[in-house]
């Protein structure tokens, strides 16, 4: 007997092959105003992205639940909608392309996409590094192997499962609008509107001053992306009508993490104190690459080629870096400008109580040797 299950496999199959088929959407007349439809546009990437559009000409509609900074871009039409279910008003639309800055579910990106595929031209799929089974070795490409799901019917979005339910969302977009994705695989994005903090924790400790705990050595090779710069490179990969698959990071090897901390103690405190921890005694004191020292990640086995991922294809492709003391000063002036609940605590980092101590045990083991 055929199952529920089965039926709706076969049903998803059929509506997938149907898309496949479909002529997309000519591209916009010479001259006409280009249609952006955003979904998401009101979180950390989404405004950037929206203001990038509409700096370059393009006629932008976003889509999303109404709930996150609903104040934001009044002048915008906004499209009111859930990605789990109720995707009603994108129904009969058509736009130039979309641009899609929240996809974590591969269920949901596909259904999204397929709804989406025979009234738009192109799909742009924010993902992340995060996709690729692993960083085993300097100047990795896009052709790397990527993460798979240890479960492969779950959807439960963890630390593990991540990066493999971004991979499976390139697929499912690509599935149903084939030849026409593109997918931007970023790292750590840096920038005003951060939540993590992880970027912002740097120039914000440095300018508190005092002695600093800094990560591994200097010459410790780190990436990031300035949002901004992600976000015109989206919508620039539109406008050149891009495919494929995009690492989009600061090119291997132009930044270490003493770079950005001597950066910020340059600009922001230069009576902070640098004090460096190694690896194996950060492990021994129980200290979290990557969130109690953020930014930072020690180069070994899965990870020995963190900080060196290839971003030759995206720069060949018109991807563009601003000066770090840009996103040093900018990020700094964002963060001290949020309201004081906000602002009172980071959200990555040691607490200076916590790196007291740890900075204490470092004293301790150099008088002991």
């Amino acid at each position: 007997m055929t199952t529920r299950r089965q039926l709706l496999t076969a049903g998803l199959a059929l509506a997938l092959a149907r898309a496949a088929r479909a002529a997309p959407p000519a591209p916009a007349a010479s001259g006409a105003v280009p249609t952006l439809l955003v979904l998401g546009g009101t979180g950390f990437l989404g405004p950037h992205v929206v203001q990038a559009a509409v700096r370059r000409g393009h006629q932008v509609t976003l889509f999303n639940r109404g709930k996150t900074n609903p104040g934001l871009f009044p002048q915008l039409e906004k499209l009111v909608g859930d990605r789990a279910g109720d995707l009603r008003a994108l129904e009969g639309r058509r736009w130039d392309a979309v641009i899609d800055t929240f996809g974590y579910l591969p269920s949901e990106v596909g259904r999204t996409a397929l709804l989406l595929a025979p009234n738009v031209g192109r799909y742009l799929f924010i993902s992340s590094t995060a996709a690729y089974a692993k960083l085993d070795r300097p100047e990795l490409d896009e052709s790397a192997p990527l993460a798979t799901l240890a479960d492969p019917g779950s959807e439960a979005v963890t630390a593990e499962s991540y990066g493999a339910l971004k991979a499976l969302c390139e697929q499912a977009a690509e599935r149903a609008m084939p030849g026409r994705t593109i997918a931007l695989r970023s790292g750590l994005i840096a920038g005003p509107g951060d939540p993590t903090d992880r970027f912002t924790y740097w120039p914000v400790r440095i300018k508190r001053g005092g002695e600093v705990l800094c990560p591994g050595h200097p010459d410790d090779a780190i990436q990031l992306i300035d949002v901004r710069d992600l976000a015109e490179f989206s919508v620039l990969a539109l406008e050149r009508r891009l495919t494929g698959n995009f690492n989009v990071e600061s090119a291997p090897g132009a930044l270490t993490i003493g770079k950005l901390v001597d950066t910020c103690r340059r600009m922001l405190n230069a009576r902070a104190r640098l004090s460096w921890a190694s690896a194996d005694f950060l492990a021994e004191h129980d200290v979290v690459p990557g969130s109690d020292v953020p930014v930072w990640l020690p180069a070994s086995g899965d990870q020995a080629g963190y900080g060196r991922l290839s971003a030759a294809k995206a720069i060949a492709a018109g991807l563009r870096y601003r000066a770090l003391e840009l996103t040093v000063r900018d990020t700094l002036a964002w963060f001290e400008s949020q309201p004081e609940e906000r602002a009172a605590e980071l959200r990555a980092g040691l607490a200076p109580a916590r790196e007291a101590e740890v900075l204490a045990a470092l004293h301790a083991a150099a008088r002991a040797r």
